[in-house]
């Protein structure tokens, strides 16, 4: 069984390489995502979090929790490794992110996905996430619904 680490920045690496292939292979990379990649540590010195899941040699599956304010958070940059789908790892990051955000007191986690990404749509909604707008995002290319969940 994998471990989980939290903020473990030996695998800063492999979260942006493992965003970057899945991005890349069904959009293409953003202003947002080269400024993230060059500074992955910001994300915790913002107050958030970078989860991965590794076995002894590789790192798995990875997600970010992203502070918006004391209360709440956006769950985003969820990725696993080609080679690992289909094993619970994605379900295990969302699990794992989401009681972390209840031990934090927050209040609620948002998400920003695609409609094409059909499985990840399906396992946001099987963990309690409601759709809260569909259509353009006004900042990111690739979003076209917003989701969110209320975590009292």
């Amino acid at each position: 069984m994998p471990e989980l680490y939290i903020n473990h920045s030996p695998h800063y690496a492999d979260f942006i390489r493992l965003n970057e292939a899945w991005i890349a292979e069904y959009f293409s990379i953003e202003e947002s995502d080269r400024k993230l990649a060059a500074n992955p540590g910001a994300v915790i010195k913002q107050g958030g979090f970078i989860l991965s899941l590794a076995d002894e040699i590789d790192v798995l599956g990875v997600c970010a929790l992203f502070s918006i304010d004391d209360n709440q958070y956006e769950l985003a940059r969820l990725a696993v490794d080609k080679t690992h789908l289909r094993k619970g790892y994605a379900d295990r990051l969302v699990s794992e992110a989401l009681g972390i955000l209840k031990k934090q007191g927050a209040t609620k986690v948002s998400l920003m996905s695609n409609t094409i990404l059909k499985s990840a749509l399906a396992l946001y909604l099987k963990h309690g996430f409601m759709i809260v707008s569909e259509g353009p995002h006004p900042v990111y290319q690739r979003t076209n619904i917003v989701m969110e969940k209320e975590l009292i």
